[in-house]
Formats: C-alpha cells, structure tokens, sequence
C-alpha cells in the first residue's frame, strides 16, 4: 500500500491519503453524506497505474475485501478453494454488475491482469503478480502478457496457475489491483480511459464522480450497481484536499468535518478528550540512500556502511516521535513494520526479530566514531547532501529540519540541504535517480513481511536507492520458491533477510506511523486497516 500513504507522508501522500469525514444532518436525506479531506489530490483512478488505494478501494473491488484487522471478507468472488500443492486456485465469480450495468465476468479478471503486468502499462506495483505463473518471465519482457497464469474456463470461473504456493495469496487477492476491468470501456475511452471520473466504470460500494483529473474536489456517489448495495447506508461522500491539520481543526469546530487528524500540539490538547483516538499504520518514514549517485564523491560516502549506520545512530527517534512528531508515532527496530506479522511458531512480532543492535539505537558516541572511520575509508574531509522530500503535509516538514539540525550537531563535516517539492514531483526525481539522500516511506500492503521486504530485491521499481545485496536477493528467492510452501523455513529466510538489510542500513527507518484524530460519536462503522486498503467506508454511517 503503497505505496505508499492514508494518514500519509512523504511521496506515498498520493498512495495513502489521510482521511476524514463529516456530513451535514439538517435532513433525513443529508444525513448519510460525509465530508471527507484528504491531504492531496488523487493522482490516478486507473488501477493498474495507482500506486495506492487507500481510498480507491472503496470504488473498486477483488475477490475479496478487506475486513476488520486485515481479514479478507467477501467480495466478487462467491466461492474459492485451492489444490493440495497450494500451486492452483479456483474462483466463482457472484452474479454482480459494473456502474453501467454490464455483467462482471472472469474475462474482466483475466484481461486486467494481463494488461496491468504487460510492461507497457508500466505499473508500479507489477512485482505483486511475482509468483503467480509466468509473471516475472513477462515483467522482464521475455513472455507476452497473455501467458499470465490467468484463465476463464467459463464466463464466471476464474483459475489462477501459481508457480509455487503463496501463503498469503487470499489476503493478497483482496487488493484492487487484481480486481477486474471492462475491456470493453478500455476500449472505448482510449487515451482517455481513467484520466477522469466519467471515462471509468466501478466494481465497489461507490463510484466517483467530478473528479477531473487534477481538481482538489471530488464525491463518491453509491453505486446501485454493486452486488451488496443494501448494506451500503451513505448515499455520497464528498472530498477536499484540506492541507494541514490546523483547517482541519477550524472545519471540525464548526462541525463541517466529522473526522479529523490531529498536529503534535492538538494531540497534546485532547489526548484526554472523549473524541480523541489513534490510527497506527504499517507505514515506515525512511531516509533512502542514492547508492548510484551522479557525484562521485557523494557515491563513494552513501556507499560507505559506516557513514549509513552513523547516520542512523545519529537520530534520536525517542525525541523524534514524541516531542517533534508527537503525534503516537513509534519508533521502528528495523525496516518492516511492527503489528504487521507475528512469528507463526511463537507468536513474536517479526519486528521484535528483525532487530540488529546498533542500528537504529541513538548512540552519539558510536554515531561519531562510525562517522570518522567512513570518513578515513572514502577518504573525505566534509560532506553535503541535499535531502529530497515532500512538501504536502506537516510531517515531512518537521521530520527534514530535525534531520538537518540533529546531523549538524552530532556528525561534524555533514551539511545537509532539504530540497522540499510537491510529491508528485519528489517521487519523480525519485524514480530518475536525482537526489541524494530522500525521505521516503512505504505502507504495507498486505500483512505478510514480504510486503516490505521485497521493497530491496536488486532491480524493483520503488528501490529508488539501487540497494542491492546477492545474500539479500538469495534469501528472498528461497523464501518464495524453494521453502515456500514450509510456513516455519520462509519466516527463518524472511528474517535473516531483514537483518542483512538493517544491519547494512540500505534504508535508514525513521518513525512507524500512528496517526490521532478527533472523531465525531455518531460516525459509526469505519473499517480502519493497518495494512492494505486502509479505510473502507462500505458499512460506514451517521447515526
């Protein structure tokens, strides 16, 4: 998920929108209306480009939906079940309708899929399909699209070939990226297809309407198309990107917003109020390290452990998320989130067993000395780095001049200058490799460890640092092929991969999100998600 960003910072600020609701109760018809921010503009509604559907997932649907923590609930698909060896599963598609009321069939499915991992689509999120048969073959343009592990046998069975098993594939299957499309509006609207609100069609409990590619409003309207539209109570929610939590907390008052989040000094205000309540989120902030910097000097220090784990030590994460952030958020021990997965022999958080000591710790003393040591092997004096990051929400913001003034103070030689860009614009110089050091971010997009851990495979597209590690590389591949289908061996693998890449610091974790709202009491039914499609307003209503 990506993605990633919801309660969101930094370039996952388009993938995970941070949201709040209200509604206007002056009548029995207005009162199943809600009034929701978001903190930037949707930037795509075309499911196979998104980089998110933190809030798309409410329009668009799988085979499955994300229920309350995390559990998949019913969706498109009435019936499921899958082969002894793990490796085939067989869907029946319900009897359900698009928003302009043609039938949903497998095909729908079948030709989403191919046209989502057909590198031409260039999807970011086409690593998903890795492991489902055929998929890294054609994401590597080596074989067509059509040779996805996809078929229809019938017009509502939906047979999906696997190269190994995936032990979290149903979970999976609940994301909207491998929900169906309509081939047939692909067709019709061309270039235009998803560039606007009109030239889509939806599968979920809503469809959007007035949304114009680029505006900052927006509405999701029911849609009486959808299969299970009688449990659906709101009849429209309205959106407004609304920027800063200050506006948010002036529309609140006035009782214009049912919910909204809260600044470090707000959370402070009403951490005792009844309405007060916190949101975590499997989403890590990070600093990225650009291991292919164009300066040759820059390239040689981002590449040196030392300096990476001085900058690391360097962070006082305890100061960082309660006094400058103060908002909830949790200090990480390593790169995947922790609540997202628990050891399946002992129950233990897989964040508690990434741990590598002096790594993310704040050791001034160590700091400096790693500091002098990368210094001495790069064969530099002084360094300065300019950090890339987003200029759309608060968080950014301080998280940027805290970095700045904390290595000024404990590395001496290191300046660093913040280059502050809208988010659309950060991620881009992301993706072309133009900055040195960004403040990034990724959400879980489904609970399993894989979900941030194939973040670092050498060559995947949100690896914007070009961190690559063969050891890494090769206990990802035996955790997905080899001890795939052995529940206990793919934790090992998983988590001796993760303290490869903690202890090389190949991203530098900064603050595990938690995000604190005022709520609204009669805001009933919101389905909050620390992973995935993180809100789902389908059972959603005003009491």
């Amino acid at each position: 998920m990506n993605s990633r960003k919801i309660a969101v910072t930094t370039i996952f600020a388009s993938l995970f929108l941070l949201l709040t609701a209200c509604g206007k109760q002056t009548s029995s018809t207005q009162k199943q209306v809600l009034n929701l921010s978001t903190t930037a503009p949707l930037s795509t509604i075309d499911i196979s480009k998104s980089t998110g559907y933190g809030q798309t997932g409410n329009v668009f649907e799988s085979f499955y939906r994300l229920g309350k923590n995390g559990s998949t609930t019913a969706g498109l698909a009435k019936s499921s079940s899958v082969s002894k060896d793990g490796k085939t599963w067989t869907f029946k598609i319900r009897k359900a309708y698009w928003s302009n009321g043609d039938r949903i069939t497998a095909q729908d499915f079948v030709y989403s899929w191919r046209r989502t991992i057909n590198p031409k689509t260039k999807s970011p999120y086409s690593y998903l399909f890795s492991g489902i048969k055929n998929a890294n073959a054609i994401i590597a343009g080596k074989k067509s699209a059509n040779q996805i592990g996809i078929s229809a046998t019938d017009k509502q069975t939906v047979v999906i070939k696997l190269d190994k098993a995936i032990s979290y594939f149903k979970v999976l299957m609940a994301y909207p990226l491998f929900g169906p499309q309509n081939q047939k509006v692909v067709a019709k609207y061309g270039s235009k297809y998803g560039t606007r609100s009109q030239y889509m069609v939806y599968s979920g409990p809503f469809t959007i309407k007035s949304w114009t590619g680029t505006g900052n409003k927006w509405k999701f309207v029911k849609n009486n198309h959808y299969w299970d539209k009688s449990v659906v109570k709101l009849h429209q929610i309205n959106y407004t990107v609304v920027e800063n939590p200050t506006t948010g907390h002036e529309l609140y008052q006035q009782n214009k917003l049912d919910l909204t989040p809260l600044s470090n000094q707000q959370v402070k205000n009403y951490k005792s109020s009844s309405q007060f309540k916190s949101y975590p989120y499997s989403y890590i902030s990070y600093l990225a390290y650009n291991f292919n910097d164009k300066d040759t000097n820059k390239r040689k220090a981002l590449n040196n452990r030392y300096i990476r784990l001085a900058m690391s030590l360097a962070i006082n994460r305890q100061v960082l998320t309660k006094k400058v952030l103060g908002d909830g958020s949790y200090i990480p021990t390593g790169f995947v989130a922790s609540g997202l997965a628990k050891d399946p022999k002992t129950g233990e958080d897989f964040a508690k067993q990434q741990t590598v000591k002096n790594t993310v710790t704040y050791n001034e003393k160590l700091a400096k000395e790693y500091w002098e040591k990368g210094l001495q092997e790069t064969g530099l004096k002084s360094l300065k780095l300019t950090l890339l990051s987003s200029n759309d929400d608060s968080s950014s913001s301080v998280v940027s001049q805290y970095l700045q003034s904390q290595y000024a103070k404990v590395l001496p030689g290191l300046s660093i200058n913040i280059r502050s860009v809208p988010s659309n614009n950060a991620s881009q110089n992301a993706k072309d490799g133009d900055f040195d050091l960004y403040l990034s971010g990724w959400g879980g997009d489904f609970n399993d460890p894989i979900t941030f851990l194939q973040i670092p495979l050498t060559g995947t597209s949100y690896n914007y640092g070009g961190y690559s590690s063969s050891q890494y590389d090769a206990l990802i591949e035996k955790a997905q092929n080899e001890d795939a289908n052995n529940t206990n061996k793919r934790w090992s693998d998983l988590v001796a991969a993760a303290k490869i890449f903690n202890g090389d610091q190949g991203v530098t974790p900064i603050y595990q999100q938690v995000t604190s709202y005022l709520q609204k009491s009669d805001v009933k039914g919101i389905i909050h998600n620390t992973a995935g499609t993180q809100w789902n307003y389908k059972y959603t209503y005003i009491k």
